[in-house]
């Protein structure tokens, strides 16, 4: 019987070899872990976040009114004239009283179909226009008299008054700037009673607020339309800016 011998040679290598081998294996994989470790530990600083907040005052230099017209009527074009007619007297009104073209904008413009139902039968009633003004007011001391004067005129819907600051970024940096002031005080004092300190800025966010308007109020007898003066405290706004910071500790 013949007998095959492997064409193969099997070594087997030193058990020191071997311990070697497994020794190099595992300190590889402990320093490796380490690395690991060391790495997020460094995705994931320790941090502190502080808020501030700036406030900051400033009277309005201009008023904004929103003046508006609905007229009805069976045929269209007789509503659409109507329309028209009282927008075009509010606008030369406007125009006596100083307000340039430019502050005039026309901001909405519908046309709607009526109708009323009777025993779920649909039956036309005619239609709708309205037409709405927004007006910017540069001459404070002629608010009153151009709300009254536009009733006067023939507008039927008159409000949405509002107090603001044409260029209002000086007033909100300013606000800004206190707010970032007093989060670094903060985070300063914070480090000091935790005995660590601050590395960098890691995270900010920030948000705006500000003032409501004053609502206009009469004279003894006076109505909107009618005569008497209507008298409109414009006060001040008030720009306000909150800030959150993260800071990254060292």
């Amino acid at each position: 019987m013949e007998t095959h011998e492997s064409k193969y040679l099997h070594i087997r290598p030193p058990k020191e070899v071997m311990w070697a081998a497994v020794a190099f294996l595992a300190v590889t994989s402990i320093l490796f872990i380490g690395k690991i470790k060391n790495e997020f530990k460094g995705l994931t600083p320790a941090t502190i976040s502080v808020n501030g907040e700036g406030r900051v005052f400033i009277k309005p230099d201009i008023a904004i009114i929103n003046v508006g017209v609905s007229k009805q009527s069976f045929d269209l074009l007789p509503a659409q004239q109507q329309a028209a007619d009282v927008i075009n007297k509010v606008s030369d009104f406007l125009k006596s009283k100083g307000v340039e073209e430019k502050d005039i904008k026309t901001t909405s413009y519908n046309i709607s179909p009526r109708y009323d139902y009777n025993e779920g039968i649909q039956i036309f009633r005619g239609y709708e226009v309205h037409q709405n003004l927004e007006i910017k007011i540069r001459d404070l001391s002629k608010v009153g008299a151009i709300i009254s004067g536009s009733a006067q005129a023939g507008a039927n819907q008159v409000g949405s008054l509002q107090f603001s600051v044409d260029d209002p970024k000086a007033a909100a940096n300013e606000a800004r700037a206190k707010a970032i002031k007093e989060a670094r005080e903060k985070a300063v004092k914070l480090s000091k009673d935790l005995g660590v300190g601050l590395k960098k800025i890691i995270a900010y966010n920030e948000s705006q607020g500000g003032y409501q308007p004053p609502m206009p109020y009469y004279s003894k007898g006076a109505e909107l339309g009618r005569g008497g003066d209507l008298v409109v405290p414009s006060g001040e706004n008030e720009v306000l800016v909150n800030v959150s910071i993260t800071y990254e500790l060292k």
